[in-house]
């Protein structure tokens, strides 16, 4: 029965607009009003959203949400595009190619799919369709090459992740990010070439290693980001919150270099970055209290028991959980569906053996999905309204990269060591 209304609440209240945060609250309350009367789950929900906040790993969350809007205006993208021009410009689909490159490259950098879609689409997608190539193919480009940014660290999810398993190592989860993302950024380059050779899309010059060179030179302090935080948490340095703050400084200190921020602009970007905040910790402060709803209704046992009653294979279990997953990410945004459904599916992974670090890379590479497609999907929207296009023009050259995420998907569900391999080579 609470299942019941916890899941027919909800989906009543999305479809009426009600936005996503407040749904899960209501949800949540009318959930615990089954077992406990009105005061004590008006209060228990209260005290919930509370105290999920007050937690030292989720202080890293708002600063790694204001270095990534430092660096949207402070001319990093741009940087990180000649570099990737000069690596990969002179491809098949050469300018599809940067644009996947820059993508892991800023949103590794920023932690952002939604900010690595503005940033790089905003400047990549007029220059693709100059140059003759189909609008709709470059957004498509655009919007799944910048969910690689989300498991490339640094990456809030892992943070959210982390705190929703209850502890799970965040530079564990930082390490293995790594080959997935790029696994996942290679098949979608393998998919933008060959659509680039059957529509005889142009090419650019080869770029000698001099140029290469010169552009690495440019790009480097914004790279040497990525050096000073994942070092300093794996060397032990700092903790990921305290790389975060590391890193707000790191950026407006290279924004001035570069010159492109100006005192005036500090304003902006700090009520711009606050809105964002608010709207993200709103989000994870309701989804910990529909979480612990969960807990106190022994969902997550009842799923695990299901689950489990259903088959014991693991691999069988992670193709239940991919579909769920895959289902879910197209209604439901990354941030709840991971406070969500963490304390639901872990049980029954680690019941199964299953790593939980290996687990929380199989869930936010599965939710990017998600993030690609309608009606809820923040980034497809962010690239089609960068583009000044619609949402039917991108469908068709969407499906083949959505086949290459999928694929990317099952290898890093099948074959654990992908995820584990740079983990267990540093100890975690």
């Amino acid at each position: 029965m609470e299942i019941s209304i916890l899941i027919l609440s909800f989906l009543v209240l999305i479809s009426i607009r009600v936005p996503v945060a407040w749904s899960l609250g209501i949800a949540s309350l009318l959930t615990l009003l089954v077992s406990v009367d009105t005061y004590p789950a008006l209060t228990t929900i209260a005290q919930r959203v509370v105290t999920g906040l007050d937690s030292f790993s989720i202080l890293a969350i708002p600063f790694f949400i204001l270095a990534g809007h430092i660096m949207n205006k402070g001319g990093i993208a741009e940087r990180l595009i000649d570099f990737a021009k000069a690596l990969v410009g002179s491809l098949p689909g050469g300018l599809a190619h940067v644009n996947i490159v820059a993508a892991m490259l800023f949103g590794a950098i920023a932690g952002s799919a939604g900010a690595a879609a503005a940033a790089i689409g905003g400047f990549m997608s007029e220059k693709m369709e100059e140059s003759g190539y189909d609008k709709g193919f470059g957004v498509a480009v655009n919007v799944t090459s910048a969910t690689t940014g989300l498991i490339i660290p640094p990456s809030n999810i892992f943070i959210i992740y982390s705190v929703a398993s209850g502890g799970v190592s965040i530079g564990a989860l930082f390490l293995a990010g790594y080959l997935p993302g790029i696994l996942t950024g290679i098949f979608l380059m393998m998919v933008a070439y060959i659509w680039a050779k059957r529509k005889g899309y142009p090419t650019a010059d080869k770029s000698s290693l001099k140029k290469v060179f010169s552009a690495f030179l440019k790009a480097l302090p914004s790279l040497f980001l990525l050096i000073v935080i994942i070092g300093g948490i794996v060397a032990g340095i700092f903790t990921a919150t305290e790389a975060s703050s590391v890193a707000v400084i790191y950026c407006f200190a290279l924004a001035a270099i570069y010159k492109e921020i100006s005192f005036k602009d500090i304003r902006p970007i700090l009520v711009e970055s606050s809105a964002t905040i608010a709207i993200v910790m709103l989000l994870i402060a309701m989804s910990i209290a529909m979480s612990w709803v969960l807990s106190y209704e022994n969902i997550p046992q009842v799923v695990t028991e299901g689950l489990l009653g259903l088959s014991d294979n693991k691999i069988i279990v992670l193709i239940l959980i991919n579909v769920i997953l895959l289902i879910v990410g197209i209604f439901m945004d990354m941030t709840p569906a991971v406070l969500i459904f963490t304390p639901i599916f872990l049980p029954v992974t680690t019941a199964l053996g299953i790593d939980p670090v290996h687990f929380g890379i199989i869930m936010v590479l599965n939710l990017c999905i998600g993030l690609c497609t309608p009606p809820v999907g923040s980034v497809l929207f962010i690239g089609v309204g960068v583009a000044k296009t619609s949402i039917q023009k991108v469908v068709r050259p969407l499906l083949p990269l959505f086949l290459a995420m999928i694929l990317a998907l099952v290898l890093v569900s099948v074959f654990p060591e992908i995820s584990l391999w740079l983990p267990k080579l540093f100890g975690f």
